[in-house]
């Protein structure tokens, strides 16, 4: 399903903070050292297993998660963001409750269980939604005292897929859009989406004008109406995430690499990172507005046997950053991007 950082305590088989593949499956949580691992590393049983969200036994780490097993073993899991760690909690507390009720859970069954006919393309669909001249348009909306950046209600996708003719009337819109939800295309905001979401109804999509919603990519966020003293979200936040992942980066002290978590934005186009131990702060930020983004095959600051896939941004300030990707192809993918969104980012 995904990748968390976890942490696994009470005999486990880790005794520290580790980035992992973790899988859902109907019955039980499997976990991976990496994605391409065949077998994973352990198992985790849901059955009588209770849920805990948020969990704050970690005060200095953001959106933990926890799961008691019958043996009253705890699992800590920790996500990357809000979004994240919701998006897990959902679908593992579903995974229970079918469990309990004796039903199969399975996070790519919704297209059986109402029916959509195989000949839908989800993914197509998806594009189509996000198209900037004819898709659905991304609205900041208000609602109790919240502002929903990025986002759009729940009739607007449905209105959006009669008129587009993807669907003859609003029940098999409702359908589409509901599979859409199961699938992760679509993302709930808000408590009456997220209540719907979580709830055993057979359309848990809601065409209903303060039902929100988002795309996962779409660089959502939430804010309380804020006054002189409340914290408001900076500028360089609120681009739309293109790509994340983990680098090493060259410290102050030229010998000095240390593993970040990067966030990748355009308009604004700002590359933020991370402790990916935890933390909801970055640690910085480089402006890529107008900056140059080469591969380096040789750094002095380097030994010869650590230099590989290196790649320099070089600022419209001309501050130097210099990055390692795990393999050439990694490298390639954060030069094209990071070059699409100084073009195209404030």
């Amino acid at each position: 399903m995904g990748s968390l950082t976890s942490l696994l305590i009470d005999g486990s088989v880790f005794n520290t903070w580790k980035p992992m593949w973790v899988v859902l499956l109907e019955d039980g949580i499997e976990f991976y050292k990496k994605k391409s691992d065949n077998s994973p590393k352990g198992m985790i049983p849901l059955k009588g297993s209770t849920l805990t969200s948020p969990c704050q036994d970690f005060g200095k780490r953001m959106f933990v998660f926890k799961i008691t097993t019958t043996k009253q073993q705890d699992h800590f899991f920790q996500a990357a963001f809000l979004e994240e760690r919701d998006a897990w909690v959902r679908d593992i507390k579903k995974a229970i409750k079918c469990i309990e009720g004796g039903q199969k859970f399975a996070r790519k069954s919704t297209r059986r269980s109402i029916r959509l006919p195989e000949t839908v393309d989800l993914g197509a669909l998806y594009l189509s939604m996000k198209d900037t001249e004819k898709g659905i348009k991304e609205l900041n909306l208000e609602k109790d005292k919240k502002i929903f950046n990025h986002c759009f209600t729940g009739n607007c996708v449905i209105d959006w897929l009669v008129s587009n003719k993807s669907v003859r009337n609003r029940q098999e819109g409702l359908m589409i859009a509901s599979s859409l939800l199961g699938e992760g295309y679509l993302q709930p905001a808000g408590e009456l989406s997220k209540n719907a979401a979580d709830g055993t109804a057979e359309n848990p999509f809601l065409d209903n004008a303060d039902a929100f919603y988002y795309f996962p990519d779409s660089g959502f966020f939430c804010e309380e109406n804020s006054s002189d003293d409340d914290v408001i979200l900076k500028e360089e936040f609120r681009g739309v995430i293109i790509k994340q992942g983990c680098l090493l980066k060259q410290g102050h002290r030229r010998k000095n690499w240390k593993v970040r978590k990067f966030i990748l934005r355009e308009d604004p186009a700002y590359l933020h990172y991370y402790d990916p131990a935890g933390g909801e702060d970055p640690l910085g930020a480089i402006h890529l507005r107008g900056c140059v983004v080469t591969s380096v095959e040789s750094n002095p600051d380097v030994r010869k046997s650590e230099e590989e896939n290196l790649f320099e941004i070089i600022t419209a300030d001309e501050v130097h950053y210099f990055l390692q990707a795990a393999t050439p192809k990694e490298r390639t993918e954060w030069i094209k991007a990071i070059q699409v969104a100084s073009r195209t980012g404030k």
